[in-house]
């Protein structure tokens, strides 16, 4: 295995000399998916939560379809299924977008991520406190200002934990891109088991460096998790060493008369 490496490291790590590959690939997706998912799920989970059924019913319908089917499918729709259109491929705006294998692998990824993001942090903002949301209203803060100051603070960090859960999801899923002929980590192992006939060495590389990422990721949210959530550990009580239990003080108390 050492031997395949030092000869396609370069491939499985950034680059086959000509484009980005391998790894380097793999977190490009991960990073563009996950950030621009996020920042959809904001809005869309605000909404999701809204008491307005023309307002949450279609996020409800957005996040049942991307939630209820495969990934894979719905990168073979995108990428394959819309390039079958003519509407598509006589589209001079539609079609320089659906004719790369990439644009249509980093669509898939947002639209599937920013529907588990927004269920995840619809979740959160339903679980928020009463208590809290009462506290707002009595400084007189509007909608808005509640949101921004208290819901979304408390929720975003309520919903740490299970969103790694969907980063590292989201890492893992990735790998699924080589089908839109995405040069991520899993093809290059593709491509070096069809060069070399090496398929354990060659996926193998492939898996260690998958959990590489994967324990990176694990450690950086349960750091986070460790700052940003202190406030809902337990707190250890403090007694001063040199302070006597209350059955002792009053036997003191009596022996003095």
């Amino acid at each position: 295995m050492s031997e395949l490496f030092h000869t396609y490291w370069k491939s499985y790590l950034w680059s086959d000399g000509y484009h980005l590959t391998g790894l380097a690939m793999t977190l490009w997706l991960l990073v563009i998916s996950c950030s621009i998912g996020f920042l959809l799920a904001i809005p869309l989970a605000i909404a999701r939560v809204s008491s307005n059924r023309w307002v949450s019913r279609p996020v409800w319908v957005f996040t049942y379809l991307f939630r209820g089917t495969p990934l894979f499918v719905q990168l073979l729709i995108i990428y394959s299924g819309f390039a079958s259109l003519s509407m598509i491929r006589h589209s001079a705006i539609l079609w320089p977008v659906f004719r790369l294998g990439f644009n249509c692998a980093i669509i898939s990824f947002i639209l599937n991520t920013c529907a588990y993001t927004t269920e995840i942090f619809a979740g959160a903002i339903k679980a928020t406190p009463f208590g809290e949301i009462e506290a707002g209203q009595a400084f007189g803060m509007s909608q808005f200002t509640l949101y921004r100051r208290i819901i979304l603070p408390s929720s975003l960090r309520r919903a740490l934990p299970v969103y790694s859960n969907e980063i590292i999801f989201m890492l893992h899923a990735t790998s699924v891109a080589f089908t839109a002929t995405v040069p991520d980590l899993l093809k290059v192992a593709v491509d070096v088991n069809s060069a070399t006939l090496k398929t354990f060495e060659a996926y193998g590389i492939a898996a260690i460096l998958y959990l590489l990422v994967t324990f990176s990721l694990v450690t950086l949210f349960r750091r986070a998790e460790r700052r940003w959530l202190a406030y809902l550990q337990p707190q250890k009580s403090n007694h001063r060493s040199s302070s006597k239990p209350q059955d002792q003080r009053n036997f003191d108390v009596e022996s003095e008369y």
